[in-house]
Order: structure tokens, then sequence, then C-alpha cells
């Protein structure tokens, strides 16, 4: 297994951690031997990347990644790796708002969800191999097209960051001194970083827009019961939500993802 990073601080910080895989100093030289490639980069890095390495690719490979968006990177893989490299999309549904080597966790995909990604005409034996990889990680895997994906994740996670971020730059400063859990809880997406972010949502235009819409749709109700008064409407919209998340939350405990 070998690793690189093209920070030099990182791969330095990777060897001092004995990370148990060769730390190599070049692109070229990590996956000039590889039998299938991961990216783990902001999602605009990408095009860049699959570039640059498209000549050092052997024949065969595989190259996946853990981006948040999929769409746009199936079309970078389309027109700059060779046609005898594959690529199939990873998305682990699991993580935190860190990063870095020191937030590393070899119990990170324990039960999570890893939606996979790919064209009709990517080969089974691809997919298949990236799919053992998840699952050998402990991930449970759903294989979706691209563009299943990236609708898919907006509504979930995609639109969350947007509103977590929103929450936060309508709290004036001097308020935040008060907050409690609760708001600690709802806005802690709010703190990943912005680089990453930024690509996953310009890279995801369309599905984050209409999904900011329709969560505007839905303030817009409740804000019109609360102006009016209307306690009966205001109770059913909160209900509505409520039982929701009372089956999804059902739904991952019978799964095992909660406890």
């Amino acid at each position: 297994m070998v690793g690189y990073a093209h920070r030099r601080k990182t791969r330095e910080k990777a060897r001092a951690l004995g990370s148990g895989f060769e730390v190599a100093d070049s692109l070229e030289q990590a996956v000039s031997s590889a039998d299938l490639v991961l990216l783990a980069s902001p999602v605009c890095t990408f095009e860049a990347i699959f570039k640059d390495m498209a000549s050092h690719l052997p024949d065969q490979c595989i190259v996946t990644d853990v981006g948040s968006t999929k769409v746009q990177i199936h079309q970078w893989a389309a027109a700059y790796l060779p046609k005898g490299v594959i690529y199939v999309g990873s998305h682990p549904m699991a993580g935190s708002e860190q990063s870095g080597l020191e937030y590393a966790r070899d119990d990170l995909f324990e039960r999570a969800l890893c939606l996979v990604t790919c064209r009709k005409n990517t080969p089974d034996w691809a997919v298949e191999t990236v799919s053992r990889l998840w699952k050998t990680l402990g991930c449970r895997v759903k294989c979706l097209l691209p563009d299943q994906h990236d609708r898919i994740v907006a509504r979930i996670s995609h639109v969350p960051h947007v509103m977590a971020a929103s929450l936060m730059n309508a709290s004036h400063p001097d308020d935040l001194f008060y907050t409690g859990k609760g708001f600690v809880d709802t806005s802690r997406v709010a703190s990943g970083p912005e680089e990453v972010w930024t690509d996953i949502l310009l890279t995801n235009a369309q599905h984050v827009s209409r999904g900011i819409d329709k969560t505007i749709a839905e303030l817009t109700k409740l804000k019109a019961a609360i102006q009016t008064g209307r306690r009966s409407r205001v109770m059913q919209l909160l209900n509505q939500a409520r039982e929701k998340r009372a089956k999804m939350i059902q739904d991952k405990i019978s799964r095992k993802e909660l406890y």
C-alpha cells in the first residue's frame, strides 16, 4: 500500500506517525504500480489529478475516490483517464467536520453506508472490487447512478450544510454566548473546511439549488403559520417533522447504525 500527499509536511507527518504504508514523494511513484487508486482530496482537485496521473496508471487499474459529488467526477474521468483505466465512484457516508491525519480513526467506516457510483458501461468486476473494498472496511454498500447520487446527497448532506452555515451567519456573535447543546448540535457541520465544501456545492449546484428552494418553501409554510397564529398548522408541521425523524432513527437503530 502506497500513500501520497502533495504537501511535504503531510508526507513527513505520515512517516512520523508510522502509518503502516509506504509514503511516496511523487504522484507518479504512488500510482505507477497500482491496482487501485483512491483519491481523498477536495473534489475540484480531481480534474488536475486525473490529468497528472493519466500517463502513469497501469492498464486495468481502478480509480475511485471519497468525493461527495459524482456527476462532475465521472465526466472528468471519462475525459482524462486512459481507456484501459476504470473509474468507479465511492462516497462513504461517514466522517466529521475535522480534517487531517491526527483525526484518523480505524473504526470510522464501521456500519456506515458507502454509496458506489458507476455508469451503465462500467465493468461489473470493477464495481465489485470497489464494493468489496468498502465492505472489508465495515461498510454497507449501495450502488447508484451518478445523478441519482448527487440528487440524494444534495438533500441529506449538502443542503443541511448550507442550513447550518446560514444559521451561524444569521446569529449575532454576542448571542452565541447563550447557546446550548441543541444549537451546537444543529450547527456542527458548519465547522467543515470551507474549501472542501465550496467544491462540493459548486459541483452539485443544480441539485443543491433545488434543495434550498424546497427548504425555503417549508420555512415559508412554517413562517406563515406562526405569523398568523395558526396553532394547529404549526403543530401539524412540527409533528410531521418529528414523525419523519422518529422513523429515520428507528431505521438506523434496526441496522445498528445507532444504539
